[in-house]
């Protein structure tokens, strides 16, 4: 059985150009998952998707491989994860029973503690996928939107409710997917009874589409480290 790790990096970002290559803590933010994956010593290969030839160099100045170039057709804003993965599986020639770990570039804070994790949930059971995941800062049952100027509850049903006898409701942490070749072939959902969620803790997550989510990501990271130095 192969394992494969997937780093998905395509150029022409718009909010924050140049964003899976800008620079993070002094390095370009692509190394960070390259060097966690690789860290885990669970991949035979770690291999970045692009379009890009300035980021395939980057990305093997770093460590991963790039035996591929992906084509434009599968670079823009609109192409699915899943259509990324199965080109990368027919390109390595994976079959069913292998692994293929998708990471996304813009995963400073991603341990190999969770890909580890993220494994083993694969290994001897039902699963297909597994994922990191987070619970929302705020409840999104309280949540409004404002309709014609005025605002409008989304879950009207909950108002009385106080936020403790809420259900707790949790996002992906938008880090890596772990799963099953056929399960990314048959492009099956992730969020589903078959995948399974490691937990995080708030400050191990940060999606980063603006700036500010940029500052916030840098602070976590320094956060972590100066929390990892302490324990040694």
């Amino acid at each position: 059985m192969r394992k494969v790790a997937l780093i998905p990096a395509r150029s022409g970002s718009k909010r924050i150009p140049n964003k899976n290559i800008k620079d993070f803590c002094g390095k370009p933010i692509i190394a960070y998952p390259i060097a966690t994956a690789l860290e885990s010593q669970l991949f035979d290969e770690v291999i970045v998707s692009t379009d890009s030839h300035i980021i395939a160099q980057i990305a093997i100045d770093y460590g991963a491989k790039v035996p591929f170039m992906r084509p434009t057709h599968l670079s823009d804003d609109f192409t699915p994860t899943a259509d990324v993965a199965k080109h990368a599986i027919d390109m390595l020639n994976l079959s069913q029973d292998d692994l293929l770990c998708v990471i996304y570039p813009t995963a400073p804070l991603l341990s190999a503690k969770s890909l580890n994790l993220g494994y083993l949930a694969l290994q001897d059971s039902a699963y297909l996928f597994s994922f990191s995941a987070v619970a929302y800062d705020y409840n999104p049952y309280r949540s409004f939107c404002f309709k014609n100027g005025e605002i409008s509850m989304l879950f009207p049903a909950h108002y009385a409710k106080r936020s403790q006898d809420l259900e707790q409701v949790y996002h992906d942490a938008g880090q890596f997917y772990f799963g099953k070749v056929g399960a990314w072939q048959e492009a099956l959902p992730i969020f589903a009874p078959h995948s399974y969620a490691i937990i995080l803790k708030s400050y191990q997550v940060q999606d980063i589409d603006t700036p500010d989510d940029w500052q916030m990501a840098e602070i976590k990271y320094k956060l972590q480290e100066s929390l990892n130095d302490k324990r040694v």
